[in-house]
């Protein structure tokens, strides 16, 4: 009777902390993939005390929704695309133009922050449009999937500059952009005249095994449990968004970019996007830098790597 009476309480209790473990990590996934009106900065794990680490644990992390600071310096157009929500996009031209490279942000990102970028892309020879993903600054929404959905918000730029008569079109994604590029990709209809992939991740699991490691909590289980339910909330199977695999479906010339330093994608992750890639590729990477940061102490090198790769294509 005893030992039935025990076999019966730890039933009941794993079930419940089952439960509870789902409840914990469903809310987890929403406020990542949410962006709040809150005035809070945004979580930076590499400059949480040990207390705040933990509170991001338990609370999950603050996330409001990215703004534009600054505009580019030389003049621009407004452009409003049309996705699954209205995406606001500026337009920098430059004299005779050979071309449109097409800028995607990072998670959390906004069109502001890559201004630097587009400058040095203009100053190329390219018109540049920079793009705010669903969710962030004057774009519709206040969510995100991590590139998944924010492929169609690729899509919806490339057919804009398509429906214009550009043909020569680039696309430069970073981190959460390089993986809604590659995802835009295998979805099909695009020819761009090549991708530019700023530290892809390699899978939506690692992106945010990552995430967890960050704030020295253990990705195992909980990482999976987050994915699971970030899939759930927003309509798609979260295993399966693997930027890795997409690479496969890329048969266009590819330059994959990366820093030795990344705290957030590892190199194994690299090595298999730029692995499956089909066409004609080029990896670089830089010694000394982290995640994405590449200007800050390559700028010369990153742009040299830009110019060739355009002047071969």
């Amino acid at each position: 009777m005893k030992r039935k009476r025990f076999w019966k309480r730890l039933a009941w209790g794993t079930g419940i902390f089952f439960i509870l473990l789902n409840l914990f990590c469903a809310w987890h996934a929403w406020q990542f993939t949410h962006f709040t009106n809150t005035t809070a900065p945004r979580t930076d794990p590499r400059r949480l005390s040990i207390l705040g680490k933990i509170k991001t644990v338990v609370v999950g992390v603050d996330n409001p929704r990215p703004v534009n600071r600054g505009v580019p310096p030389v003049p621009y157009e407004t452009i409003m695309l049309q996705g699954d929500y209205p995406l606001e996009a500026w337009m920098i031209r430059a004299p005779g133009a050979k071309g449109t490279v097409v800028i995607f942000h990072g998670y959390s990102g906004k069109k502001s922050s890559m201004i630097d970028r587009g400058m040095i892309l203009r100053d190329l020879g390219l018109n540049v449009m920079l793009v705010d993903f669903r969710g962030s600054g004057g774009s519709g929404g206040n969510y995100t999937t991590v590139g998944f959905k924010e492929s169609r918000d690729v899509k919806a730029a490339y057919d804009y500059l398509y429906a214009k008569g550009e043909r020569r079109i680039w696309l430069l994604g970073t981190s959460l952009g390089a993986a809604a590029v590659l995802k835009a990709m295998k979805d099909g209809g695009m020819s761009p005249r090549g991708i530019m992939l700023e530290a892809p991740f390699a899978t939506l699991y690692e992106a945010t095994s990552a995430r967890f490691r960050s704030v020295g909590a253990p990705p195992v289980p909980l990482a999976a449990f987050v994915v699971f339910w970030g899939g759930a909330i927003h309509g798609f199977w979260g295993f399966g968004h693997k930027p890795m695999e997409d690479a496969r479906s890329v048969r266009v010339p590819a330059m994959v970019i990366y820093g030795e330093k990344d705290e957030r994608v590892e190199r194994w992750e690299i090595d298999a996007v730029f692995g499956n890639l089909k066409g004609k590729k080029r990896l670089v990477t830089f010694p000394q830098a982290g995640h994405v940061n590449f200007l800050s102490r390559y700028r010369p090198e990153w742009t040299a790597a830009l110019r060739e790769f355009i002047k071969e294509e």
